[in-house]
């Protein structure tokens, strides 16, 4: 199954690209340093362009968010692919679930302030969203066809467990690895009892 598309405003042209990949990254790394609420000026500014040009790429805020969201999410979706070209089934789907676990542990106030703005049932997390199952369905079903994975599991489920421990924000990241250690043991088969 092909990821649909994720709403991307990248330009084509290729000085345009270069100042739009650079105003993305300057942002994410000053989210992550500073917090969303981050002087736009600053962004700018670490990009090494001029305010008018985040302007003129980015009209608002909320678009510059949307746009380090965008290409957070491609991360998250392009790793699973990668992992499931390195690794058994059990170990990609584990591999994703720590990187997925990593990233909503250390992404939350961007994705708070995206949610306010946008609205949570919004077209664009609804397209994020799809990426995400998609990526993640698609380790799923070959953990439960190697048999890996208990067969009435549905992704849902542990995306919702992963939630879960994401909801703790100011947990340390080896208590919400040994939650998602508990959950991904919780995954596998029930063993069935040895004859006597």
């Amino acid at each position: 199954m092909a990821p649909q598309p994720l709403p991307c405003t990248r330009p084509a042209r290729a000085d345009a690209a270069r100042n739009y990949d650079r105003l993305v990254t300057a942002a994410r790394e000053t989210f992550a340093e500073h917090g969303t609420d981050t002087s736009l000026e600053e962004i700018a500014r670490r990009a090494g362009v001029g305010i008018g040009t985040l302007y003129r790429r980015f009209p608002s805020r909320t678009a510059l968010l949307e746009a380090v969201y965008v290409e957070e999410i491609q991360s998250v979706c392009d790793r699973a692919y990668e992992f499931d070209r390195q690794l058994e089934p059990f170990e990609a789907l584990a591999a994703w679930l720590r990187s997925f676990l990593g990233y909503g542990l250390s992404k939350g106030s961007l994705a708070s302030e995206l949610t306010v703005a946008l609205g949570k049932d919004s077209p664009f997390f609804q397209s994020c969203k799809v990426n995400v199952q998609e990526a993640g369905a698609l380790l799923l079903d070959k953990a439960k066809a190697a048999g890996d994975v208990r067969p009435e599991l549905e992704l849902m489920d542990i995306m919702r467990l992963v939630g879960g421990i994401n909801m703790g924000r100011d947990m340390e990241t080896e208590q919400a690895n040994r939650l998602l250690d508990i959950v991904l043991c919780g995954l596998r088969p029930a063993k069935t009892p040895a004859a006597s």
